[in-house]
């Protein structure tokens, strides 16, 4: 009986550490996956934001392009109206 008492004495404490430690490395597997999922999120939001900019800058370009034609068009009508008078 006092082999099995002493067997017990070393087995559960030696079992509580193993579980300990293999709890730390399930943490750690666990937060190493959730900061991958974390990164490629932010990475898909800054491939969102750069082709959002890109699409803003081709449409500023486009307004920039109208607007010069306005005021091309502007200029002739000023220079028209100058003639009238």
């Amino acid at each position: 009986m006092s082999e099995n008492v002493f067997f017990a004495a070393f087995f559960f404490p030696a079992a509580a550490a193993v579980l300990v430690f293999f709890m730390k490395y399930v943490s750690a597997v666990l937060q190493a996956r959730v900061r991958l999922a974390q990164d490629e999120a932010y990475r898909e939001i800054a491939a969102r934001a750069a082709s959002a900019q890109a699409d803003t800058v081709a449409a500023i370009a486009a307004l920039a392009t109208t607007l010069a034609e306005i005021q091309s068009r502007i200029a002739g009508l000023e220079k028209i109206l100058k003639e009238v008078e």
